[in-house]
């Protein structure tokens, strides 16, 4: 018995006294979190979202979702909400992601244009205080999934000492590359399985972890996405054109774009390693193996960054030796 569907079908019912309606799962979740599709006899669809409060808080999803609105970009509308009981009623986006669309052919240079300009209004929007920061913490965390969940739990492997001392300094000197980047909203996975292709679009969902962290970071999640890969002359080309668009709307980056570039590349490297990390614990503790199958494309995004930099070269070294 799903006592968590049911309990929703009974708010959902409170919703709508007067009208029938059915529920269809509406999308997969790397969380806790489930989505349906309500349609209402009248064909009008809503999204709603069960999050068990003993998993999930949605209150964090509520405050972004305001903030990212007045940003002036689009995210769904809420229209009812039960905080204390992990329930919220959304607008419906549709069903095609940006992915979905890419991977029927569909030419990708206004998907990507949409997609930057929606994260430059986010990015100017930004105010320290609104959301928590993307601190040295949180940024180390992340990076300790690399060597405790992909290399020890998928790959069966323990470091040596000095293989684990030179991931340690690696991942030093990318913190401290992060840490010195400006400040920004950051979405954390701002890419094309988030994104809908609404009108207008971008859709924007999966916003509930935003932080107050490095510029580069929603940028390299999209640029360079763990469900998606495009040629570098095509990622610079796209980079180009976000970082000419930031600077008209007074964003902080850099000056020079190949230290721009830098910063986006060093960034990514931290999320990479983050990704294979989050991956191989979605097998190993969550049962959600179908993830395994995108760690060669996030590790062929990490390798070649990673050799480009004499203070990373020692952890390209280690990554090569870890070929599953």
């Amino acid at each position: 018995m799903d006592f968590r569907l049911v309990e929703l079908e009974r708010w959902l019912g409170a919703q709508w006294p007067s009208q029938t309606f059915t529920l269809a799962p509406a999308s997969a979740d790397a969380s806790f979190r489930r989505y349906f599709r309500a349609t209402l006899a009248g064909g009008r669809s809503f999204v709603a979202m069960d999050a068990p409060p003993d998993k999930e808080d949605c209150r964090p999803f509520v405050r972004v979702a305001g903030l990212f609105a007045a940003a002036g970009v689009h995210v769904p509308a809420i229209h009812a909400q039960d905080l204390a009981n992990g329930f919220l009623l959304l607008e419906d986006l549709g069903a095609e992601t940006m992915l979905a669309r890419l991977e029927r052919g569909a030419d990708p240079k206004p998907l990507y244009a949409a997609a930057t300009d929606a994260l430059v209004r986010v990015q100017a929007a930004s105010r320290p205080g609104e959301l928590p920061e993307y601190d040295r913490a949180l940024l180390a965390r992340e990076l300790d999934l690399f060597p405790d969940w992909y290399v020890a739990r998928e790959l069966r492997r323990e470091l040596a000492d000095g293989e684990r001392r030179a991931m340690r300094a690696a991942f030093d000197a990318l913190l401290a590359n992060n840490l010195a980047q400006p400040r920004v909203y950051v979405h954390r996975d701002y890419h094309s399985r988030n994104l809908m292709c609404s009108e207008p679009a971008p859709g924007i969902l999966d916003f509930q972890d935003a932080v107050h962290g490095p510029i580069t970071y929603d940028l390299v999640s999209l640029l360079r996405d763990a469900y998606v890969a495009w040629e570098e002359a095509q990622v610079i080309d796209w980079a180009v054109r976000y970082w000419e668009k930031a600077r008209k709307a007074g964003l902080p980056v850099q000056a020079d774009f190949g230290e721009f570039y830098r910063d986006f590349e060093w960034m990514g490297a931290q999320r990479q390693l983050k990704v294979i990390g989050i991956f191989a614990r979605l097998a190993h503790r969550d049962g959600k193996t179908r993830y395994l199958a995108d760690i060669p494309r996030v590790r062929g995004y990490l390798l070649p960054t990673l050799k480009r930099y004499r203070e990373l070269a020692p952890l390209a070294q280690l990554v090569e030796t870890l070929a599953p």
